[in-house]
């Protein structure tokens, strides 16, 4: 078995209309469906007049999180005692920046990647939800000692086939379009390899419409998705039952790969569309997920505007995976298959997660092409 020269080294109103909704949605009709639902929510800061100035903003702020927010209840955050102790830092001569460090350090509370305030001089991000944890991961160290730069790239993919005869593709991106008919292509080259890798490790999101195109690639047939909530009033309790999507598999004319082993590569850094794409896949049979738990985002988000022009954008619509649990806090890896690769690891040529999903899937019997 040819393996890279370092592998073998050791070591993410309730209305009528929604009443008449199909009872399965599929997930590209997600994002369209959470904005009438969004416009019923009633309670919010669009009813109450705040002021323009240093405190009104800042309470502007509170109002949107509490009555909009959707996590406060998993997170068990008080979010009254919060916004109360943040509030007490302001001053009559609190300048804006001021007032903007003060909002993002209490945004930061809520530790979520979905919550950014947008200013016109600077963007708010909670980025502890993945800096403190292990990267688990290196793209030249990918590239160059186990692609040996002869991999081939396309619609945002990168794919390549294993001298173990194990195709794999690196996604680094859900917010890159994946064409149907790249997808062919891709899944063409790697057609007779006796199992896939796909890698989405270092994968931020995206558009959710993309998990349709390559879920659609490894199933006959219709699988459920999961589900999404929305609020239904201004309680932190206010939410409406969950409505089930569905994913449905690629026409007949499109190529597929079915029936093999499918590994999925994953690691904190994996977040939002590229978390709800791991919650799918590890509903699947075929598939083991090797690496560590993704970073969650599980979320739909939403933006609204303070009386100082401010956007604030904040996760508003509750996903659950197939298995009815809520996807903000992230995928596990398969049983027994959670591994890291450390850095210096990485630096050395070696990528524990890669090798781990390789030494794997050549340990397995073959099984028939489809």
């Amino acid at each position: 078995m040819t393996t890279p020269q370092h592998r073998s080294s050791g070591a993410d109103s309730a209305s009528a209309s929604r009443r008449a909704l199909k009872p399965l949605l599929s997930i590209s009709a997600m994002a369209a469906l959470a904005l009438p639902l969004l416009l019923t929510t009633t309670g919010c800061t669009d009813d109450i007049a705040y002021p323009d100035d240093i405190h009104g903003n800042f309470d502007a702020l509170v109002e949107i999180i509490d009555t909009r927010y959707c996590f406060l209840r998993e997170k068990d955050i008080d979010w009254q005692e919060v916004s109360a102790s943040y509030r007490a830092l302001i001053t009559d001569e609190t300048n804006e920046y001021q007032l903007f460090a003060i909002c993002a350090a209490m945004l930061d509370r809520l530790e979520d990647g979905h919550v950014n305030l947008t200013s016109r001089f600077t963007t708010s991000y909670f980025r502890e939800w993945w800096t403190d944890y292990p990267q688990d991961f290196d793209l030249r160290t990918l590239q160059e000692d186990y692609l040996e730069f002869k991999y081939l790239s396309t619609s945002g993919m990168i794919y390549y086939l294993f001298p173990e005869n194990i195709g794999y593709v690196y996604y680094p991106s859900f917010s890159t379009t994946v064409s149907e008919l790249a997808l062919d292509y891709v899944l063409a080259g790697l057609s007779d390899s006796d199992a896939l890798i796909i890698d989405i490790r270092d994968n931020g999101g995206g558009v959710l419409t993309n998990i349709d195109t390559l879920v659609g690639r490894f199933i006959d047939h219709e699988i459920p998705g999961g589900s999404i909530s929305h609020k239904t009033g201004p309680g932190h309790d206010d939410f409406s039952e969950p409505y089930p999507f569905t994913y449905k598999p690629a026409p007949d004319y499109r190529i597929k790969y079915l029936e093999r082993p499918i590994v999925l590569l994953t690691n904190r850094s994996c977040y939002s569309a590229a978390n709800a794409f791991a919650a799918v896949m590890k509903s699947l049979p075929n598939v083991t997920i090797i690496g560590a738990r993704t970073g969650g985002g599980g979320g739909l988000p939403w933006t609204s505007e303070l009386p100082n022009g401010w956007s604030i954008r904040f996760s508003a619509s509750p996903l659950y995976g197939p298995d009815g649990e809520i996807t903000e806090f992230g995928i596990d890896p398969s049983p027994g298959f959670e591994c890291h690769s450390p850095a210096e690891e990485l630096a050395r040529g070696y990528d524990n997660i890669l090798s781990t999903a390789l030494d794997y899937l050549t340990s397995l019997p073959k099984s028939p092409k489809i």
